[in-house]
């Protein structure tokens, strides 16, 4: 194990190196020069330096100055040393708007996956064990309705009902009008009850494909012939359901799962943007339209490194969940 794991840290490394150059060739490849400006606005401010010396100071400072590897490598030492510079769309160092943003959005993810994996696992497994049932049509169409839905119009649904018609959720923010002159709890109970309608809206458009695949990797284990092994042998139904079957349905899960890590630290852009919450998802696409290069660079290349990490995960949960995987 701890071979497989030193030899996919240097896969990784060799990858992200790519990434990292694919991610640079993009955005020196854009169609407009936002180091200009940039420039500009800076050049801008009272007793500031002259426009030209801004453009040669910010061309030298990432690189664009140089012919495109020469450049590339020291956007890349930058990186290695954890110089990620100044935002320019905030005009923050690119590290605190990135803490600064980056809990509520990670809140937002795990609270929504945590419910997606409670509610969309136990339901696949009730539509597989009573397949062509009425409950399983039920779940079915039900999951059918969650993939199909918009992820706009589930938010603006249920910002008409619960925000306008009944009156229980603001339409938008994070905090209420009284905020401030609340105490820590009640700033917390606050922030949670402005959370509940994002969540849901995130909970709702994704847990459909979520259960639609686990009913079809359950039905594929119970149609396997150790299933049929265990029934013969007189084993109770839920035996074979929970114990047998149910165990080898997670190893597909696992997948899912290590795999949705990189998910709870890219925010969600649409639903971020319709319920005016300033998490990492709306912030990032406002940096990379504004061409805010430090910013963009950052969060991918954060993005990239999570998702190796994931498939790491994933890779080391699979020889945990099932013993008959072995990793030589």
């Amino acid at each position: 194990m701890r071979k497989f794991i030193v030899k996919r840290l240097l896969i990784s490394v060799l990858i992200l190196f790519c990434v990292t150059f694919i991610i640079y060739a993009l955005l020196r490849c854009l169609p407009s020069s936002f180091v200009e400006q940039r420039a500009m606005q800076l050049a801008a401010a009272p007793g500031s330096k002259p426009y030209e010396e801004w453009v040669a100071q910010l061309n030298a400072q990432y690189g664009l100055d140089m012919p495109f590897l020469p450049g590339y490598f020291v956007q890349l030492g930058n990186l290695l040393t954890g110089n990620f510079g100044d935002s320019w769309r905030w005009t923050v160092p690119v590290v605190d708007k990135f803490v600064e943003v980056i809990p509520i959005s990670f809140i937002m993810g795990a609270i929504s996956l945590v419910l997606q994996l409670v509610i969309a696992i136990p339901l696949g497994v009730i539509a597989a064990t009573r397949q062509y049932s009425k409950a399983d049509y039920a779940i079915t169409a039900g999951a059918l309705v969650g993939i199909s839905l918009p992820t706009f119009f589930f938010a603006t649904l249920l910002k008409l009902v619960f925000a306008v018609q009944l009156g229980w959720f603001d339409v938008s923010g994070m905090v209420g009008r009284n905020h401030a002159l609340l105490d820590s709890w009640g700033q917390f109970w606050d922030i949670a009850h402005h959370l509940v309608l994002p969540i849901i809206t995130l909970v709702i458009v994704s847990v459909g494909s979520l259960m639609r695949y686990t009913r079809a990797n359950m039905l594929e284990v119970l149609n396997s012939d150790y299933i049929r092994t265990a029934r013969a042998k007189g084993l109770s139904e839920r035996k074979v359901v929970y114990h047998h079957a149910f165990r080898n349905t997670l190893i597909p899960l696992v997948t899912i799962v290590g795999g949705s890590l990189p998910g709870l630290f890219s925010g969600a852009l649409i639903t971020e943007t319709l319920f005016a919450i300033n998490g990492i998802g709306y912030i990032s696409f406002q940096s990379m339209t504004a061409g805010d290069i430090p910013f963009s660079m950052f969060y991918m290349t954060f993005l990239a490194i999570l998702t190796l990490l994931g498939n790491l995960i994933s890779d080391i949960l699979y020889a945990v969940v099932d013993p008959r995987v072995r990793i030589a």
